[in-house]
């Protein structure tokens, strides 16, 4: 055994005394007068409403900013009008919908408080770890437990957690960790084995949701690792049972939202190794491999303040 870090001697302090850089003000809401003129986000929202006619799975894996940039709202009502079937988060997603709906606040400056070692380090936010514990101890997943809680509890701000708007529709909002990464995971109430058990469930509910792809659409929505990793395993899963049953699951749609820059009109031909692009992982995973044998894909570069709301719009003028 090698030493570890003795976490009774860390000092939490209370979110009150911490300065908040996002308020609940920010969370934009529903409108966009101004679409964005992309014809590729016109044929994407066209096949999300073709999947959901036919009753396909649309699954959206987000990463933390579409949070941070006011974009909750967007995706409840897709959530609401039945054209998301599934969210996937991963820690901080959950962390910034929480201390949203608790106290109409969230994100802090790792510059601001990394010095004294503050960072992350905050009473109120922690007690996600005690929600999930409980929950896991039921054999909850992970986003079950917290959007239960929020719903059900007194949150002042629950309209806009989509956490609390998965459990109210019945919409899975799976959590995908990676311990050490959430600052939860700093805090001493922090219980590895239990996140791991409700996350895992979590995994298991994305993948079973992935088992409905065929016909249907992925979107990958500003998480340039956990979202391409986590479809990722999840869809060889669903394609081995699909496999042993005689069925198949080629034939869907991929759509990656990011501001990274894609210096080639050609993203689906694949980067060779010398080249920076073959290790972004959306890039290689979901723009090329898993759609290379019967689907489509397609890259929307932008901001999420511009191209989730066109996103919207153009469904908008569908359904």
């Amino acid at each position: 055994m090698y030493p570890t870090f003795d976490l009774s001697k860390l000092n939490l302090k209370p979110l009150a005394e911490r300065k908040h850089d996002m308020h609940v003000s920010e969370v934009k809401e529903l409108g966009c007068p101004q679409p964005m003129e992309n014809a590729d986000l016109k044929e994407i929202a066209a096949r999300i409403v073709a999947a959901r006619k036919r009753g396909a799975a649309v699954i959206l894996m987000m990463g933390a900013h579409v949070i941070k940039t006011g974009m909750s709202r967007f995706i409840i009502d897709l959530m609401e009008k039945g054209l998301v079937t599934h969210v996937g988060f991963n820690g901080a997603c959950a962390i910034h919908d929480f201390e949203l709906a608790m106290i109409g606040a969230t994100t802090e400056s790792v510059a601001r408080y990394i010095s004294a070692g503050q960072f992350g380090l905050w009473q109120e936010t922690g007690r996600i770890n005690d929600i999930v514990k409980a929950g896991a101890e039921k054999g909850y997943g992970f986003g079950y437990a917290l959007g239960k809680h929020i719903f059900e509890g007194d949150y002042p701000h629950r309209d806009v957690s989509i956490l609390a708007a998965g459990y109210r529709l019945k919409v899975p909002v799976t959590v995908h960790v990676a311990i050490g990464q959430d600052i939860i995971h700093e805090h001493p109430n922090f219980d590895g084995a239990s996140s791991g058990k409700a996350s895992h469930t979590d995994f298991l509910v994305l993948a079973q949701s992935v088992c409905n792809l065929e016909g249907g659409v992925l979107l990958n929505i500003g998480t340039a690792v956990m979202g391409p990793e986590v479809y990722l395993k999840a869809l060889s899963m669903a394609r081995n049972v699909a496999h042993q049953e005689g069925r198949v699951i080629r034939n869907f749609t991929t759509a990656v939202f990011d501001l990274q820059p894609v210096t080639s009109r050609d993203y689906h031909v694949e980067p060779t190794k010398d080249q920076p692009q073959y290790y972004h992982r959306f890039w290689k995973t979901i723009l090329i491999r898993t759609v290379r044998d019967g689907g489509t894909s397609f890259y929307i570069e932008g901001d999420h303040q511009a191209t989730i709301p066109s996103l919207w719009a153009r469904l908008q003028e569908l359904s």
